[in-house]
């Protein structure tokens, strides 16, 4: 990075001006001593650094040729003073280790997990009424947030289906709400030209229908024309065992409860607990991220199942009249991954049906309650059938929760209010950034694994810890740049530090914060931090840069979040994103990652 001028200036009345010095990027003390350990005579040639990326960088297979791709693309950038002949000097090692090409996830190897496995076998990406702009209430509906998602690599597209006014076509939009509706054609069509521009995995459309037989069937002859052969007509075998994404790669799936015989008549009903503000409103970059425990009473035998949350397909029985009505065949031999809630309690909910996989719905609320007593039940059903979590109905500014609470369980599903931001937004974000960004993310195997005597994994039962992730905070740069230089401060230079620690299971979540750097454009905090782990595949390291601020909230500084068991041992240059989730063009940290 280009050195700032020695001095910057900060206007504090008509006629005074209160002067800071300007600190230069440098390699903190131990990147200088790593580079005098891994060279000679000043220089770290290819075999230098090829033995530092082997025993530092735990890069094992590197070869020297890489190492030497390294070098020459240093060179290449013609920075002064960063290239001497022969291999790095000091200043272009401190470059190469704080730039792009150092980054902390396994991003470079793509998609590496194993594709061939049943969809039940994967988190999938997925989005909670992706055709809103805003609030759940009185936002416009539009097909602009389905292509963010899909550009964003969400996999899983929500859409809401009603009849127009004149009941001859069919509208997208939140039901029994002020949203203004966007015609379903439209989202279509979008859909099919955004599809595959992030991922060449299948994208699942889960339809939430309130349509008469014969529009019904008009969505039929709508999916066929828009899609064509790229949408995955069902067969037989598919209903016992469903398809690897490997297998629709560059496919369309649907996903809905199938058109019954008849409809039995019944009224809408909203849960009085649904109404009011929602508790979890996020506030400038989000409230912390709830504990994924069950919140409800441990004696609390209510299985949740009956309430309705207002917000499903498997809730809303019927809108119109008692009328017997003719099932849209047509529409129906669409549907690959059927939907349904099974009449009866909660062990009928949870049923495994060896010869029929389906996927089943359930708001973050009675997932929860569910937990209490039943979650070894959630984790045997989700090793087969799909499970989608979905937010409580009142989340109307379009707020989230805590993806654990379903991934913990094994839930597929973890639906999510895009449109917004915040902590669980990130969580979210960080999840997907494993196994190249795909959208889809192998489930642990003991999420997979039924012993001897059909025994699961507990997620309540204490475990012990398995690994100790260590992390080192060095120093954090690029603010200068990507910020007005009053942005944090009017009257002198920001104030940083940094909240970090685990997202995960109960035992293993924490979050732990380095010391105050005072008037620092590019602070060195030099700190460590330890963080045991029990169960390391579902611990995700969140990031949080804030600017102290003594008599205001502190102001946001950047945020980032990584799947811990995709992160490269070594020191990384971290980028940092703002709270929509882009990525900043130059605001990083330089972080050191071990495990013990």
């Amino acid at each position: 990075m280009s050195k700032q001028s020695s001095k910057q200036s900060y206007r504090v009345c008509f006629c005074c001006k209160r002067r800071f010095k300007l600190a230069v990027s440098e390699a903190p003390q131990e990147v200088k001593a790593l580079f005098d350990r891994y060279s000679e005579n000043g220089v770290m040639t290819a075999h230098h650094l090829h033995r530092f990326l082997i025993e530092v960088q735990m890069e094992h297979k590197v070869t020297i040729a890489d190492a030497q791709a390294i070098i020459d693309g240093l060179k290449e950038l013609r920075h002064p003073n960063v290239f001497i002949r022969g291999g790095l000097n000091p200043e272009s090692f401190f470059k190469y280790l704080f730039g792009d090409g150092n980054p902390p996830l396994l991003s470079n190897l793509g998609v590496h997990q194993d594709m061939t496995a049943p969809l039940s076998h994967y988190f999938i990406y997925t989005g909670h009424n992706s055709y809103l702009t805003g609030n759940q209430l009185s936002s416009e509906c539009s097909d602009v947030p389905i292509i963010a998602a899909l550009q964003r690599g969400v996999r899983v597209i929500e859409l809401d289906i009603w009849p127009n006014s004149r009941k001859d076509n069919i509208n997208v939009l939140h039901g029994r709400t002020l949203t203004t509706p966007v015609e379903l054609i439209k989202c279509l069509r979008s859909i099919k030209e955004h599809a595959f521009s992030a991922s060449n995995y299948p994208v699942v459309i889960t339809l939430e229908d309130h349509l008469t037989p014969d529009l019904q069937a008009k969505v039929a002859e709508m999916l066929i024309e828009t899609f064509g052969d790229i949408l995955f007509l069902p067969g037989p075998e598919t209903f016992q065992r469903l398809p690897s994404p490997e297998s629709l790669k560059n496919r369309i799936i649907i996903s809905t409860k199938p058109a019954k015989e008849y409809l039995e008549a019944k009224a809408y009903e909203k849960d009085d607990s649904q109404q009011g503000k929602d508790s979890a409103d996020e506030e400038a970059w989000g409230n912390e991220v709830a504990n994924p425990k069950p919140q409800f009473p441990a004696d609390d035998k209510n299985d949740g199942l009956d309430e309705q949350d207002g917000d499903d397909e498997e809730n809303d029985v019927d809108d119109g009249d008692t009328k017997l009505q003719l099932v849209a065949p047509e529409y129906n031999r669409l549907i690959a991954i059927h939907a349904g809630k099974p009449k009866g309690g909660l062990k009928d909910a949870l049923r495994v049906d060896p010869e029929k996989v389906r996927r089943l719905s359930l708001s973050e609320q009675q997932l929860q309650k569910l937990a209490i007593h039943y979650g070894k039940d959630m984790v045997r059903f989700t090793q087969q059938n799909m499970l989608r979590i979905y937010p409580k109905g009142t989340r109307i500014n379009s707020s989230n929760y805590n993806p654990l609470v379903g991934w913990m369980y094994g839930a597929q599903m973890v639906a999510f209010n895009m449109q917004g931001y915040g902590r669980s937004l990130w969580l979210m974000q960080g999840m997907f950034r494993a196994n190249g960004g795909c959208g889809y993310v192998k489930k642990p195997e003991f999420l997979l694994k039924t012993g001897p005597n059909n025994e699961v994994f507990d997620p309540k039962a204490k475990l012990p810890v398995i690994k100790t992730l260590k992390v080192t905070i060095y120093m954090g740069e690029g603010w200068y740049y990507d910020f007005k230089h009053t942005h944090f401060d009017a009257y002198s230079p920001p104030d940083f530090y940094v909240k970090l620690g685990i997202a995960g299971v109960p035992c293993d979540s924490v979050m732990k914060k380095t010391k105050i750097l005072e008037d620092n454009w590019i602070p060195a905090w030099n700190e460590e931090f330890e963080f045991p782990l029990t169960v390391p595949e579902l611990a995700l390291l969140r990031i949080e840069v804030h600017e102290y601020d003594m008599s205001e909230k502190d102001d946001f500084g950047g945020q980032s979040c990584l799947p811990v068991w995709e992160i490269m041992e070594g020191i990384r240059a971290v980028p940092l994103h703002d709270r929509k989730g882009e990525k900043y063009k130059l605001v990083k940290l330089l972080m050191r990652f071990q495990f013990v």
